[in-house]
């Protein structure tokens, strides 16, 4: 998964699973509707259910034309991809595993995203500190559970976010981290094990 293989044209319903992915999820809506995005069996790999996103995005669908989009925890890159097939207008995809970085890179190579779609191989955190302030419109953040992430993103993120911007948190069921002041919670659900919300600033 080092670089970009050359192959002959997909639509991108048809685009294959890149090889050793034992598994993938489907982009639900949008010009890449129908599209599989591989799931490599990585430890802590937890890509969000097809029904959490379709009712993610449902929240989401008059917020992403345009939206300068942020997936801070990338893994599989279902959030980004999701969002950038749906209208959004660039997508910046930051994963700490440099072989999922690497896949990324490939299937975004694959899909034709061009210069819409960013992907940073390194530490969340790290990227953070150095993001440009108000970059961003909105950031999907799911980190591993068992990281204990939640306090030193929400301190970091909010200086990379517009002013109008919205965050949306996967967290475990029992856990509902903490933003801001100037964050108020617009809408959240569960499934049996995880909390999932979406916030808006002002």
């Amino acid at each position: 998964m080092n670089g970009v293989r050359k192959s002959p044209p997909h639509t991108p319903s048809r685009l294959p699973i890149l090889v050793g992915a034992p598994g993938s999820v489907r982009i639900i809506g949008g010009r890449w509707r129908g599209t599989k995005l591989p799931v490599p069996d990585h430890p802590g790999l937890r890509p969000t259910s097809d029904r959490v996103r379709e009712t993610l995005f449902n929240w989401l669908q008059p917020q992403l034309p345009g939206a300068r989009v942020l997936d801070l925890f990338a893994g599989s890159g279902a959030l980004g991809l999701e969002a950038l097939s749906r209208g959004a207008a660039s997508a910046q995809l930051v994963e700490a595993d440099l072989g999922l970085a690497s896949g990324l890179k490939e299937f975004g190579a694959r899909l034709d995203a061009g210069s819409q779609l960013e992907v940073q191989a390194g530490d969340a955190l790290a990227w953070l500190r150095g993001a440009p302030p108000g970059a961003f419109d909105i950031a999907f953040v799911d980190p591993p559970f068992d990281a204990d992430l939640w306090d030193a993103v929400l301190t970091l993120l909010p200086a990379c976010m517009a002013g109008q911007a919205w965050i949306y948190l996967e967290s475990p069921i029992a856990l509902s981290p903490v933003l801001p002041g100037d964050w108020a919670l617009h809408r959240e659900n569960h499934t049996r094990d995880v909390r999932y919300a979406l916030y808006r600033r002002g």
